[in-house]
């Protein structure tokens, strides 16, 4: 099982750029970036909710549990 980030396709959504949403969380574009791609092992809520805040949007939009199908 796993979580897949879908920051992507809620900022595409949005029409929303990745160095305003990094700005106003407070977090290098770097980082963001690592975010997105699923490669951190765990989110601040702070910084969670700061996103949810930014892209109007809950946790579930951004973060969902996919089965790995075995």
């Amino acid at each position: 099982m796993s979580i897949v980030v879908k920051l992507d396709v809620m900022l595409s959504q949005r029409k929303a750029r990745s160095k305003d949403l990094a700005a106003y969380v407070g977090i290098t574009e770097a980082n963001l970036s690592l975010l997105k791609q699923g490669k951190v092992k765990g989110v601040r809520f702070d910084t969670l909710l700061k996103i949810c805040e930014f892209l109007d949007c809950q946790p579930g939009d951004l973060l969902v549990h996919e089965a790995d199908g075995r």
